[in-house]
């Protein structure tokens, strides 16, 4: 079975009750069920941390063990170069997402130090950018999964 890490930054622990204007009302164990039940042949681990250093020593690890990784380093995004360099370290593919649109808010959000180390980046969709950057992920992956064309690597 395959394999994709989803690891969360700062504050994101607090994801449906903290700005839910802004960040939604659903919460992470909401989002990791319906990811296990949309994709059952995969084997899903979750990580989240307020703390720089654990977010890249789970990098470091993870790359070891999963096929893939969705990151939303949260406000680390615009601050940490050391976790764009962790990405950047690792052959993983990996997707930075982020639940709200970060190019339509203030312009300090606008910055990403891991945007030029992904695969590529999903912004403001809420909790359906993890689940779009799962699907892509899972298209890589297998190409069986009925993906298009452009998927393939």
């Amino acid at each position: 079975m395959k394999k994709i890490g989803i690891i969360n930054g700062p504050n994101l622990n607090l994801t449906g009750s903290r700005e839910p204007e802004v960040y939604g009302h659903t919460g992470f164990e909401e989002l990791m069920a319906r990811l296990r039940k949309l994709y059952p042949e995969i084997v899903f681990h979750y990580f989240q941390s307020n703390i720089e250093g654990e977010i890249i020593d789970c990098i470091h690890q993870w790359a070891a063990e999963m096929d893939a990784m969705v990151l939303n380093a949260g406000a680390y995004t615009h601050t940490s170069i050391a976790i764009g360099d962790a990405v950047r370290a690792i052959s993983l593919p990996v997707i930075e997402v982020h639940l709200s649109n970060v190019f339509a808010r203030e312009a300090f959000r606008q910055l990403s130090h891991i945007a030029p180390a992904a695969a590529g980046t999903i912004t403001g969709l809420g909790m359906d950018s993890y689940v779009l950057a799962v699907y892509y992920l899972a298209c890589v992956m297998d190409q069986s999964a009925g993906c298009g064309e452009q998927f393939k690597p």
